[in-house]
């Protein structure tokens, strides 16, 4: 209200004020409306506080205030408590599974799968993900983890086996500070980025890449994972090509296989993939599904050990480690983000309702860093359990606080039944839950028929996720992802219109049988936008497509000019002696009998007169000169919709262009421009807004 009360009081000064004045100077400033004068109102209408922008900002910064008072227990709360359920099941073997991916002891995993969901159930805009542990960033952790404190750092010397032997208790006290450490920076990052408005960031993620790139992750979460499947213990590698090296040693040390701990793996993955293809089949007759991940039993093999019971007092992270993890908490920001909000939007979508990309960041944020300082590692969201809470029945995040309840009840009272579960069994429960992103290798093929550059894209990715650590991976695709827009830029199709017989549609005559091109006239059409990587290619492809050699006609049309000239000036000197010649005839003949009278021009130059014999006066004719060729168009037509910008290299693009084809007769236009395009051609330009 304030800030329309100051603009009607300065538009009303300026009626009374002399044009001298600083309120006229105001005025006019406010009539045309600059950039920065609607700038300095939009920061005066974020200063101005009032009641209902208050409530506005608070439902929108806390989003379960808007839904929760509205909440139907009619409509929502059955399924909702199945989901919850469901969801909880899931969440305990997978909290603990992914824990052993991010290298810290599986309770930790427990309680990831607690406080950032409770966080996300206040502050999220999402109804229907389940946020939580996460195989790709538990990974990304886990290298943190084993790089920041690996076992050689914790080495000590058992006088009883007269051995060296990791110092287990401390390794992963260790490694918990470094995973909390991490986090909770991750956490800052995206908070961050949120109140920054820069939710746009994911744009720069697209679907192939994400896809591309989980996969990539899923082979190295499954290479992390063969040391428990084979009860073997190799060498951790870091830096690039590190799967590679690891996948070698794997295969050097398969002779000395744990046969138990192989068998428990064999058994355990074959009874997860039948009752997973059991409940897919029977998906619709189940109300909730079979929770096979709960398997256990004692095999005599390595198993996850004492999970302590109750909740872990807050304990703010260590923050000497913030310089080493500075980087990894930036990817883990990044990637979380990337893929919670892809999988918000796809739901979004389906169900009719808005997520808002900035309150994702900032919801996020909070769970990772309020998770940070209870120890938790970094979460996002599940692919696999967003889709059971979906399916059975789960309608709001009301499904996910009631899964994270599960996880309390769980840590506070049965957790101790889970101490005996072999590690080989959380190891077979990954490769399982892993078995949808294997499954996204069928995008090639379908990207394939689709769209090739995009196939690149996810082929790219996948490689550079696999030769390279995860993060290192994320950059480098991201970096080839921008390159493929810019060489889409660079190699444009270019294409000439024709019309659609009987109808004002235009399309491109080398892809339509039907269409015809206009006499005379020449509708010309790149893909992409005018710019200095494109202007000189989009010259040759207009000559090319046209079939105007711009250059040779310029230089025939400058030599026949050039002859023409030569040819006046010829005749010019011949008209001149052939006067000479006329002169000296009169003189010989004023000796003789006759008077003949001179008629001399303002030259000075003399012909001759005479009643009886006439001369041929010396005149200099002048060629015509030669007329358009008709094989050539009146006019060209640039259909210029894809421009979206044009940079000082285009513009002198076009105007060279216009002044080249005018030089032989052709009118240069311009079609659809976009009002962003500058208008300061050359006047010989003329512009269509509409054909």
């Amino acid at each position: 209200t304030r800030v329309k009360t100051l603009e009607l009081e300065i538009d009303t000064r300026c009626w009374y004020s002399n044009s001298r004045t600083l309120e006229a100077n105001l005025c006019t400033l406010f009539n045309h409306r600059p950039a920065y004068v609607s700038l300095v109102l939009a920061f005066l209408s974020i200063c101005v506080c009032s009641g209902p922008k208050l409530k506005s900002c608070m439902l929108s910064s806390v989003p379960v205030l808007s839904w929760l008072p509205r909440y139907s227990l009619r409509d929502n709360a059955i399924g909702d408590l199945i989901s919850g359920i469901s969801v909880g099941i899931m969440h305990l073997p997978q909290g603990m599974a992914y824990a052993l991916l991010a290298a810290v002891p599986p309770v930790f995993g427990l309680y990831s799968s607690f406080y950032p969901i409770l966080i996300y159930f206040i502050f999220g805009s999402s109804k229907h993900i389940s946020v939580g542990t996460y195989a790709v960033m538990s990974v990304m952790i886990g290298g943190v983890t084993e790089r920041l404190a690996p076992d050689t750092n914790f080495m000590m010397y058992d006088n009883a086996t007269n051995q060296s032997m990791v110092n287990v208790l401390a390794r992963d006290t260790e490694r918990v500070k470094v995973a909390a450490a991490v986090t909770f920076l991750s956490g800052l990052f995206q908070m961050l980025l949120g109140l920054v408005k820069f939710g746009f960031v994911v744009t720069y993620l697209s679907e192939p890449l994400v896809r591309g790139y989980t996969t990539g992750a899923a082979i190295h979460v499954i290479v992390s994972q063969l040391k428990y499947t084979f009860g073997i213990s190799p060498k951790r590698h870091s830096g690039p090509f590190a799967l590679i090296f690891t996948v070698i040693e794997v295969c050097y040390l398969v002779p000395e296989t744990n046969i138990g701990t192989l068998v428990v793996s064999l058994v355990s993955i074959i009874g997860l993939v039948l009752v997973k293809e059991l409940n897919t089949y029977l998906g619709k007759k189940l109300p909730v599904p079979i929770p096979v991940e709960l398997l256990g039993g004692k095999y005599g093999v390595e198993v996850v050990g004492e999970i302590p019971s109750g909740l872990q007092p807050p304990v703010m992270p260590t923050a000497s480690l913030f310089g080493q993890v500075i980087g990894d908490a930036f990817a883990l920001s990044v990637v979380g983000y990337g893929i919670a909000i892809s999988l918000g939007r796809i739901f979004a979508l389906k169900y009719g309702y808005k997520v808002d990309s900035n309150q994702e960041l900032i919801a996020l944020g909070l769970s990772n860093t309020i998770g940070g300082v209870f120890q938790c590692f970094a979460i996002s969201c599940s692919m696999s359990r967003t889709m059971v809470q979906e399916s059975t029945g789960g309608k709001t995040q009301v499904a996910s606080a009631l899964s994270a309840m599960v996880i309390l009840v769980i840590m506070l009272w049965i957790g101790a039944l889970f101490e005996e579960l072999p590690k080989a069994v959380l190891a077979a429960i990954i490769y399982v839950n892993l078995q949808g992103m294997m499954k996204q290798f069928m995008d090639i093929p379908t990207l394939w028929k689709s769209n090739k550059v995009d196939m690149l894209v996810w082929v790219a990715t996948l490689i550079l996720t696999v030769l390279f650590n995860p993060d290192i991976g994320l950059a480098a695709s991201i970096a080839f992802s921008m390159l493929t827009v810019i060489f889409r830029t660079q190699l444009p199709k270019y294409s000439l219109l024709g019309q659609v017989p009987e109808t004002d549609i235009y399309r491109p005559v080398e892809n339509y049988n039907q269409v015809n091109e206009i006499p005379g006239v020449v509708i010309f059409r790149s893909s992409a936008t005018l710019y200095f990587a494109n202007a000189e290619m989009y010259q040759d492809a207009l000559a090319e497509k046209s079939g105007i050699d711009i250059t040779k006609l310029i230089t025939q049309k400058k030599k026949a000019e050039a002859k023409r000239l030569r040819k006046e000036k010829k005749e010019a000197r011949k008209a001149k002696k052939d006067a000479k010649k006329n002169a000296q005839e009169w003189v010989r003949r004023r000796s003789g009998t006759e008077e003949i009278i001179p008629v001399c021009n303002v030259l000075g130059e003399c012909e001759l007169d005479s009643s009886e014999n006439e001369v041929e006066k010396g005149v200099a004719t002048v060629e015509e000169g030669s007329k358009p060729d008709s094989t050539l168009p009146r006019a060209i037509i640039l259909e210029l919709s894809p421009v979206n910008f044009l940079d000082t290299v285009g513009v002198k693009t076009l105007r060279n262009v216009s002044r080249l084809y005018a030089l032989i007769s052709i009118l240069l236009n311009l079609l659809t421009c976009s009002a962003s395009l500058p208008r300061s051609f050359s006047p010989s330009i003329s512009l269509y807004v509409l054909w």
